[in-house]
C-alpha cells in the first residue's frame, strides 16, 4: 500500500490534549493524511489554562525537522506555538528551504488568555515567518497583536486582511469567530471568515454554535487546511473544506475538566 500524504506540524505540546501537537495529529488522522511532528515547547495545560511552558532548544527543533523532512519528506507544513524570536526565525528558515505549502497559525495567546509568544518575537513573526507562509490564519486578537488593526465588525475584516498580507503571506484567513454574534451584518447568527490573497476574495460562513467548548479551534483549522493542501487541493478548496470540518468539531465539542473543553476531532466517526 502507498503511504498517504504526509503533513508536518511544528508546534507546542498540550498536555490536556485539546490543542497544539495533539490537536494537529488528531485532525490529520481524521482527514486521512499521515501526521508528523516537531515539538517546539512542552506546556502544562488543562481545561483551566496554561500552568507552565518550556520551549525546546533551537537545536532540538532543527534536528526534529531535518530528521523528518530529509528522510520522509512532506506535502505540507503547519506551524503553531513558537515561543521565542530564535525559534520563529529558525522555523522560518527551515520552511523557506522546504518545497511544500506552509500554513502559519501565528499563535499569540491560549484560549484562556495565557501568553504563548514572547513580545520580543512579534517582529520575527512579521518579518521572517509570515513571508514564507502560503496561508496565514490569525484570529482577531492575533491580527491586533501583529498589525494594530482592531476589528469590531465584518466590514472591517478587509482592512485586517490587507494589513496581514502586507507582511508577505500569499493568502490570509481572517477568522471572525471572536466577533460578537453577527456583528455588522443583518441576517442570522453566523461565524464568518475572510480568505483572500488581496485580489481574490472568499467569504466563508457557517452557523455559530452555542458551545463554549472550543479549545483547539485555531490549531484544528490550520491543520485541516494543511491536510487538504497536502491532498492537492487549491487554497480556496482547502480552506472551505477545513472550515466545514472545524464547524462540525465545534458543534460536537464536549466538557472536559472544570473549564473550557476541546472541540471533537473525531466527530465524523461518530456522526
Amino acid at each position: 500500500m502507498s503511504a498517504p500524504p504526509c503533513v508536518l506540524t511544528v508546534a507546542g505540546s498540550d498536555s490536556g490534549g485539546g490543542a497544539g501537537i495533539q490537536a494537529d495529529l488528531k485532525t490529520m488522522l481524521a482527514l486521512g493524511v499521515h501526521g508528523m511532528s516537531v515539538i517546539t515547547a512542552v506546556t502544562a495545560q488543562n481545561s483551566l489554562g496554561v500552568q507552565g511552558a518550556w520551549p525546546l532548544p533551537v537545536a532540538a527543533v532543527r534536528a526534529q525537522y531535518r530528521s523528518v523532512v530529509d528522510d520522509i519528506g512532506v506535502r505540507a507544513v503547519k506551524t503553531g506555538m513558537l515561543a521565542s524570536a530564535e525559534l520563529v526565525e529558525t522555523v522560518a528558515e527551515l520552511i523557506a528551504g522546504t518545497d511544500a505549502p506552509a500554513v502559519v497559525d501565528p499563535v499569540g495567546v491560549s484560549k484562556h488568555g495565557d501568553p504563548l509568544l514572547a513580545a520580543s518575537a512579534l517582529d520575527s513573526v512579521r518579518t521572517k515567518l509570515l513571508p514564507v507562509a502560503t496561508v496565514a490564519t490569525p484570529n482577531l486578537d492575533e491580527v491586533a497583536q501583529l498589525t494594530g488593526v482592531h476589528v469590531e465588525s465584518e466590514a472591517q475584516m478587509r482592512r485586517a486582511a490587507a494589513a496581514v498580507l502586507a507582511y508577505g503571506p500569499r493568502w490570509v484567513v481572517i477568522k471572525g469567530g471572536h466577533l460578537a454574534g453577527d456583528a455588522g451584518r443583518v441576517g442570522g447568527n453566523q461565524a464568518v471568515d475572510l480568505l483572500t490573497d488581496g485580489s481574490e476574495e472568499h467569504w466563508l460562513r457557517s452557523p455559530r454554535h452555542d458551545n463554549r467548548h472550543t479549545h483547539g479551534t485555531g490549531c484544528t483549522l490550520a491543520s485541516a487546511i494543511a491536510s487538504q493542501l497536502a491532498k492537492g487541493r487549491s487554497v480556496p478548496e482547502a480552506v472551505t473544506a477545513a472550515k466545514e470540518y472545524v464547524t462540525g468539531a465545534i458543534a460536537a465539542g464536549f466538557a472536559l475538566g472544570g473549564g473550557i473543553g476541546p472541540v471533537d476531532h473525531g466527530w465524523r466517526f461518530r456522526a
